[in-house]
């Protein structure tokens, strides 16, 4: 459990505690959730923030959002859980029974491209969590559209990036310098990027690939060590692991190019990242990013999984004239939508509404 206070900001009113449950492991893996961006942006606003959790062991983060959400109690007005699929959904069930009982009102944020599928197997259990908030937001149209079924009011609050700290740099000519920014997990297929180098060096010798991001411990990383070693590829990648997100931008400006390599995805703050910082994108067309990418405007879409089309798309970039500054230009103009200066405001006014009703 933390505790945000940022002292010397002005308070317009009352300001009443906020209680964050989500993962907040930056400190542990070098990955900031949304939800702890948002928690951070809250405290700085003026905002009592109390955060949950920050344990990398599942039972221990269930456990600690538990006690924390009870021992607590006199700290917090209102409350803001996310929801994910799988294991996570219960975190979320169990919190908010808690918070019931507590008669604590809570906003819930639904994450996950998978989110709709499990939601299908578990329609009860989706509904009665999703009717039970005060509100309930998503980061993205796909999932509003895909989750309305279970709360018809759902409200539209896109991930918000910090634009001013992402330079914008126009890709007139784009060098087949690669940058791919994920964690090192089997859902998000960091062998495709290693596939893509290896089609790209027999007519690209300086094509290189840089990979960022945190090992979840699934052996992917390892597997795409090995690979670009079989593929005669390892001199021309450099594997940086995870990194600060202040140091994000810099490492995205190194590069031209930003592959997307997800087979399930919803929203994901890396892509809007690189498209904050002006790189051409090529992304699979999975879960929610055909409703964030446009293909041909902001962004190549290829199928997942297909090294091929993926490498084809690299090319096109490279070799097509004036391709490349257009998806940079609107890639950019899309992140814009994005800053925070349109979305935390928009935050705020969620909290004062719960707040004035508890």
């Amino acid at each position: 459990m933390r505790s945000f206070w940022v002292p010397g900001k002005p308070k317009e009113g009352r300001k009443e505690g906020i209680l964050f449950v989500g993962n907040f492991l930056s400190e542990s893996l070098g990955s900031h959730s949304v939800c702890e961006d948002l928690a951070l942006q809250m405290a700085r606003l003026g905002w009592p923030v109390l955060t949950t959790s920050s344990k990398r062991n599942r039972f221990s983060r269930l456990f600690d959002m538990i006690t924390a959400t009870l021992r607590k109690r006199h700290g917090y007005k209102v409350a803001h859980v996310d929801v994910y699929s799988g294991p996570a959904f219960v975190y979320a069930e169990l919190v908010c029974e808690i918070l019931t009982l507590l008669k604590k009102p809570y906003i819930l944020t639904l994450h996950g491209g998978n989110l709709p599928l499990f939601s299908d197997q578990w329609t009860c259990r989706v509904r009665r969590l999703l009717r039970s908030a005060a509100i309930v937001t998503t980061p993205s149209t796909y999932l509003m559209r895909k989750m309305c079924v279970y709360n018809d009011a759902l409200q539209l609050l896109p991930n918000a990036l910090e634009l001013e700290l992402y330079e914008f740099r126009a890709r007139r000519n784009p060098r087949p310098r690669l940058i791919w920014l994920r964690a090192f997990h089997k859902m998000y297929n960091p062998n495709l990027a290693v596939k893509v180098l290896a089609l790209l060096t027999e007519d690209l010798p300086d094509a290189h690939l840089t990979m960022i991001g945190p090992d979840k411990g699934d052996g992917t990383l390892e597997t795409a060590i090995r690979m670009a070693a079989g593929m005669g590829v390892a001199d021309r990648m450099t594997v940086i692991g995870a990194v600060p997100k202040s140091d994000v931008p810099c490492w995205l400006n190194d590069g031209d190019i930003f592959l997307n390599t997800t087979e399930v995805d919803n929203a994901p703050v890396s892509v809007l990242e690189a498209m904050a910082c002006g790189l051409c994108v090529v992304s699979t067309n999975v879960g929610g990013i055909p409703y964030l990418l446009k293909d041909r405007e902001n962004a190549l879409l290829v199928p997942p999984n297909s090294p091929e089309s993926m490498a084809s798309a690299v090319r096109r970039i490279i070799d097509k004239a004036g391709l490349a500054a257009s998806l940079s230009h609107n890639a950019r103009v899309e992140a814009e939508q994005h800053d925070g200066s349109i979305v935390y405001p928009r935050w705020e006014r969620l909290f004062r509404e719960v707040s004035s009703h508890a």
